[in-house]
């Protein structure tokens, strides 16, 4: 059976909306990048879509910032981000780890 994962924290549409476009900037940064891909067709998909989804975290920050959300609730962020596996895909984007000498 799997468990079940805790319930995301309360957040406003447009915070949910930056969360979504930036993990899914995350995972197509994580195709891209040189030292993860293995062919260059995915990469370049990859970096097609990220216009897009790049216009779309825009467009997220755009709204919270015109309904007066100033500020970035880092902690409340950090915790939906954790919850929707953030660390794992936001760790593709970085250099794998060196070969030991």
């Amino acid at each position: 059976m799997i468990p079940e994962l805790p319930p995301l924290p309360a957040l406003t549409r447009a915070e949910a909306e930056f969360v979504d476009a930036y993990l899914e900037v995350v995972d197509l940064l994580g195709r891209i990048n040189p030292s993860r891909g293995p062919h260059t067709y995915g990469a370049l998909r990859a970096a097609q879509a990220l216009v897009g989804r790049a216009t779309a975290l825009c467009d997220a920050l755009t709204a919270m910032h015109m309904r007066g959300e100033s500020e970035v609730h880092a902690e409340t962020l950090t915790r939906a981000l954790r919850l929707l596996d953030g660390e794992r895909r936001a760790g593709r984007v970085t250099l794998p780890e060196a070969p030991a000498s």
